[in-house]
C-alpha cells in the first residue's frame, strides 16, 4: 500500500515543459549526479494528493535536442529523490494506418535505432539487465485503463537518433517491419530505468503521419509541436488519473533482476550519497 504521507516523490513524470502546470505548489530541487547535471532541476509538487516529481526531458526551454539529453543523469537524479515509478509521455510519428494524428499508444515493445548514445551505467563487470519486455506491465495497465477505449494498448516504438526526421525509405522500412510508431527519446531512457530498478512506461501521442506512410505527407517540427500542445490537457488529465490510482510497486518484477547481480555502482536513493565516478 502506497504511503501518501511519504515526503519523497515515489512517482515521476518525464515530459515536455507544458507539464510544469501538472503539479500543485511545485518546488524545485537541484540534484547532482556522477553523470553530470540532469536536464533541469527536479520540480516536486502534488498531484491528486501524491508527491510527484517532474523533469522536463529537453530542459525548461527545450535546450537539449534528443541526441544531447543527459539520460543517465535524468534517471539517476529521479531515483536519488526516492522515485520508484516513472511515467514518460512523448510525441511520436505514426507508421501504420491505425496511428493517425491524435491517437494514443501505450507501447509494449521497443526497437533501438540510435547510434551514438551512452545507454548503460555498467562501465565494468558483468551486470546484464533483462530487457525482453522493456516496459513495466503494471504501469502499462494503469495507462491503458485510464485512457479507456481511446488508446492502442499494444505496439512497437522504434527510436531513431535524430534530430532529423526519417527519410521516406527509412519510414517505409519501419512500417514494413510492423512497427507502430517512431520516436527520438524513448531510448536509452527505458533501459536506464531498468538498470536502476525503476518501473517505467510511456504513453505516446501520435502527432503526425510519418514520411513513408503517405506519399502526399511528410513530418515537420511545427506540426509536431502544435498537435502536442493541442492535446497537452488531455495527457495531463490522463496522467493525473493514473497517479491517483497507483498504489506503489507491486509484483511487476522490474527490479527483481538486481537480486542476482553485483552492480559496479551503488544504487542512489534518499539518504544515499552518489559515489564519484
Amino acid at each position: 500500500m502506497a504511503d501518501r504521507s511519504d515526503p519523497h516523490p515515489r512517482i515521476a513524470v518525464i515530459g515536455g515543459s507544458g507539464f510544469y502546470e501538472f503539479l500543485d505548489s511545485p518546488s524545485t530541487v537541484a540534484v547532482s549526479t556522477p553523470y553530470g547535471d540532469p536536464s533541469a532541476p527536479i520540480a516536486v509538487g502534488d498531484v491528486e494528493g501524491r508527491s510527484v516529481a517532474f523533469l522536463p526531458r529537453h530542459g525548461p526551454g527545450h535546450e537539449f535536442p534528443p541526441h544531447r539529453i543527459n539520460y543517465r543523469a535524468n534517471l539517476w537524479a529521479l531515483r536519488s529523490l526516492g522515485v520508484e515509478q516513472v511515467l514518460a509521455p512523448c510525441a511520436v510519428g505514426g507508421l501504420q494506418p491505425t496511428t493517425q494524428p491524435g491517437t494514443l499508444v501505450v507501447p509494449d515493445q521497443l526497437v533501438d535505432r540510435t547510434t551514438g548514445r551512452v545507454q548503460t551505467y555498467v562501465d565494468r563487470g558483468a551486470a546484464h539487465a533483462p530487457f525482453a519486455d522493456p516496459y513495466c506491465p503494471d504501469l502499462r495497465a494503469a495507462l491503458v485503463t485510464a485512457a479507456g477505449a481511446d488508446v492502442l494498448d499494444t505496439g512497437t516504438m522504434v527510436v531513431i537518433e535524430g534530430p532529423r526526421f526519417s527519410t521516406r525509405a527509412e519510414s517505409q522500412s519501419y512500417a514494413s517491419a510492423g512497427w507502430t510508431v517512431v520516436n527520438m527519446t524513448g531510448h536509452p531512457e527505458a533501459v536506464l530505468a531498468r538498470e536502476l530498478g525503476l518501473c517505467y512506461a510511456t504513453i505516446a501521442l501520435v502527432t503526425d503521419v510519418d514520411a513513408g506512410v503517405s506519399k502526399e505527407e511528410s513530418v515537420d517540427q511545427a506540426t509536431v509541436f502544435a498537435l502536442f500542445e493541442k492535446h497537452i490537457g488531455r495527457l495531463k488529465g490522463l496522467l493525473a488519473d493514473v497517479v491517483a490510482g497507483l498504489d506503489g510497486v507491486g509484483d511487476c518484477g522490474c527490479a527483481s533482476w538486481l537480486d542476482d547481480v553485483t552492480l559496479p555502482f551503488e544504487l542512489p536513493g534518499p539518504g544515499v550519497s552518489s559515489p564519484a565516478r
